[in-house]
């Protein structure tokens, strides 16, 4: 009885059965929609239409051959929700407004594409395995995907490059890449491939898949400021600290270099024919790149012919010497006049100065270089013939500066004279020109005048007398005359054995 009253009843049970599914599934797409914003669309119905006729030929009992068919209706149309799904939560709320990149509808379709082949290969394989006409078509299929595959790998591989660039952002439009040897600005990103335009007008299309291979240089990330360099080279005969500052005040005082940070000049090699420096200088928009490195080499022309600091020809040059009189060294006639006035050297005839000067030392310190150090040993002089120089002695593990010496300035005539270490530091300030005086060179002066050594000890006496602070007065004038007499014995004394006499 109970059977038959199911019997009996099935058709409306059946009925009720289409209906309710076919209104939750509708339900829930338009919860789907209103919540959270996923488009469905017709084929999202049609999906709930076949639901539930599946669900009421289930209830019904049907066990016909065609519900197989039913079964992959449903399965193919469910790709619908999935690929609304996908647009929805992956291509709209993570990349478009999170990522703020923007998906072209090109991309949403060929993935959408791709989930609904999956989905019918699967319904193929697992529905109709036992059809030896459809494994065959599968295979066919598939070998068909592959030749395609092949045929557009470029194609695909510079579209999954696009996906990547997009993704990563490590260029955007408007930035300046450096691409090779060449610098362009970014004019379009595109899927397929980047756009760039060179600083001479030239497009460049660069495929996503060839561009991301390379290691990209993006002079506009994280900022705009970006550092570029010009190397320039200098003859051989002009010191480096005096370049460097011509260079600097070139390269700083061109339109388009950024004051801050400030621009920085390198000594980079020793070539055939020239010194090579390397300019450092920052600016803001590479597009002015052209104009800025022409302001600077222009500035640097100018300014080395007011320095009078040559730029080579890049030629090698075949110097000839003859056995003629030689000029005059550089610096020799400043030196005469300097030790012409120096107390230590009245005593000399000015045969005997010419001498020394000429059997001397010229040498060139470059700025922050250290000329003599406090406590080394020591047996010469010096006489700074140009250039600004830091007298500093070392107390309590801290530098005390003590004096500044400039063009004219002797020092070391302790060590000079009597072999003393060396009693403070002298450090240039600036480029130094400096004629040192050495042991041999003053022994050989002092064989033919054998009276300086009496000149000599009296002067070194009074400079003593002057360190230790005794003043001339007369209540200390008998202490004076007896330390000055003292002192004038023991140089005269050092003097001899020093200069071995």
């Amino acid at each position: 009885m109970f059977t038959s009253l199911l019997e009996t009843q099935r058709p409306a049970v059946t009925g009720i059965v289409f209906i309710a599914t076919f209104f939750i599934a509708f339900a829930i797409g338009r919860f789907l929609k209103r919540r959270a914003g996923v488009r469905l669309g017709v084929l999202f119905r049609l999906f709930c239409l076949a639901l539930a006729f599946y669900a009421a030929i289930a209830v019904y009992g049907v066990h016909a051959p065609w519900r197989i068919h039913i079964v992959t209706a449903v399965a193919l149309l469910s790709t619908a929700i999935v690929v609304a799904l996908v647009n929805r939560y992956v291509w709209d709320l993570y990349f478009e407004r999170r990522k703020q990149t923007p998906i072209p509808h090109f991309l949403r379709e060929v993935v959408a594409g791709v989930i609904f082949l999956v989905a019918l290969l699967l319904v193929l394989w697992l529905g109709y395995h036992a059809e030896r006409g459809l494994i065959g078509l599968l295979f066919t299929s598939g070998g068909a995907a592959i030749i395609l595959g092949i045929a557009g790998q470029n194609l695909f591989g510079g579209i999954i490059a696009g996906m990547a660039l997009q993704i990563n952002r490590p260029y955007r439009v408007g930035d300046w890449l450096q691409v090779g040897e060449r610098f362009a600005e970014v004019m379009e990103i595109n899927w397929r491939s980047t756009r760039l335009r060179t600083n001479d007008g030239i497009y460049l299309d660069i495929p996503n898949n060839e561009i991301v291979r390379q290691t990209i240089v993006n002079l506009h990330y994280p900022t705009q400021l970006h550092a570029m360099r010009i190397r320039v080279g200098v003859d051989y005969n002009a010191p480096p600290n005096r370049v460097k500052d011509a260079l600097f005040r070139a390269a700083s005082s061109a339109d388009g270099v950024q004051k801050d940070p400030r621009v920085k000049v390198f000594l980079v090699d020793f070539a055939d024919h020239a010194v090579t420096y390397e300019v450092k200088y920052y600016m803001l928009n590479h597009a002015a790149y052209n104009e800025v490195s022409d302001a600077i080499r222009t500035n640097v022309w100018y300014e080395l012919k007011r320095e009078r600091i040559k730029i080579p020809f890049p030629i090698r040059t075949l110097q000839l010497e003859r056995h003629a009189a030689r000029p005059v060294p550089e610096g020799h006639e400043e030196a005469r006049a300097i030790l012409r006035g120096e107390p230590l050297f009245q005593c000399l005839s000015d045969t005997q100065l010419d001498n020394l000067v000429k059997q001397s030392d010229l040498n060139h310190f470059g700025r922050g270089e250290r000329v003599i150090e406090e406590g080394a040993e020591g047996d010469s002089m010096f006489v700074l013939l140009r250039g600004v120089a830091q007298v500093s002695v070392a107390k309590n593990g801290s530098v005390i500066p003590v004096a500044t010496l400039r063009s004219g300035d002797c020092f070391g005539e302790m060590s000079l004279l009597t072999g003393e270490k060396r009693s403070a530091t002298v450090r240039a300030e600036g480029d130094c020109y400096v004629m040192e005086i050495s042991k041999g060179v003053m022994a050989e002066i002092i064989r033919d005048s054998p009276d300086c050594l009496r000149q000599l000890s009296e002067i070194l006496a009074r400079r003593k007398l002057e360190t230790e602070g005794i003043v001339k007065g007369a209540a200390q004038f008998a202490d004076q005359a007896a330390k000055e007499k003292e002192y004038r014995a023991t140089f005269l004394r050092r003097l001899k054995t020093f200069f071995e006499l």
